[in-house]
């Protein structure tokens, strides 16, 4: 892509693929990919802070893309991945999507919490035991898998039923969404055939050991200003008391410092390519009070 430039760094033991965009020494604006994504999803925002005199930064986080996939999944965890990218003395500001933050309970794992209150076959809890989805996914073949992920846009929780791990037969025709071409899911297809979705898998196998880990830091705030964005139609959005931590001020007691929450009418999960013009403004606007 124009203007996008590459580089291998090695971070915190691992071989770490970045795309960088913008004058290097400009203000660095850090963007951090999830499932089943890849550095790539931020190409929008990226021309668009980089525009504004920003330095954009994007890496393939670990066990995605060009970057390393450790083997062991123990090494997927939350402080794996601060560790890879960020100082956190260093965020000046955050602007969050689609996943809030999570407060840590001090009596109750995430992962039994999940499986009492959503099910087994609720996404998270069907990602944990390794090996098994990757089985599922490889025989509807990785363009479908992608092609289901990016195209659900239902706003409930995602259930993926043994041998049926969208809810539907494999003869099912699957539309891409019109914000994604057949180009740009042939980029996330390629990079995902040579890598599997193991990598990307294995941070959701860590919610209990990530609970364990940060402990040390039970009652700790986010203390930098926030905006969170977010689209009605989220599955996130939709699921547990998502809507009642943000509107009754439960959000805003964790976070003190939230400065905006947007709620995009009509919008899914992956709204940064959904509504990449409307996003790029809602970034640019908000880091320049920074």
């Amino acid at each position: 892509m124009d203007g996008i430039r590459h580089s291998n760094l090695t971070l915190n033991g691992i071989n770490v693929h970045v795309a960088e965009s913008g004058p290097a020494d400009g203000p660095v604006v850090l963007f951090v990919h999830g499932f089943p994504e890849l550095w790539y999803c931020w190409r929008h925002q990226m021309a668009a802070v980089a525009s504004n005199g920003y330095r954009a930064v994007a890496p393939d986080l670990r066990g995605f893309g060009d970057t390393d996939a450790p083997a062991d999944p123990a090494s997927y965890t939350a402080l794996h991945v601060v560790g890879d990218l960020v100082a956190p003395d260093k965020v000046k500001a955050l602007v969050n999507m689609s996943v809030l933050f999570n407060p840590r309970s001090p009596n109750r794992k995430p992962l039994p919490t999940l499986k009492a209150f959503l099910g087994d076959d609720y996404y998270v809890c069907r990602f944990q035991e390794p090996g098994v989805i990757e089985a599922e996914f490889a025989e509807l073949g990785t363009e479908r898998v992608l092609k289901e992920f990016f195209a659900y846009h239902t706003p409930a929780p995602l259930y993926m039923p043994k041998g049926k791990p969208f809810g539907h037969s494999q003869d099912a025709q699957i539309a891409l969404p019109p914000w994604l071409s057949e180009e740009d899911l042939k980029h996330y297809t390629d990079k995902f055939e040579k890598t599997g979705f193991t990598g990307g898998l294995n941070y959701y196998r860590n919610i209990d050991r990530n609970w364990e880990l940060t402990a040390p830091w039970q009652r700790d705030q986010v203390k930098v200003p926030v905006k969170f964005i977010v689209g009605d139609q989220d599955l996130t959005y939709n699921t547990g008391n998502a809507r009642d931590y943000i509107g009754k001020g439960g959000f805003k007691r964790d976070v003190p410092f939230l400065q905006e929450v947007v709620v995009m009418p009509g919008v899914g999960h992956f709204l940064n390519e959904e509504r990449a013009d409307e996003i790029n403004s809602h970034i640019v606007e908000f880091i320049r009070k920074f």
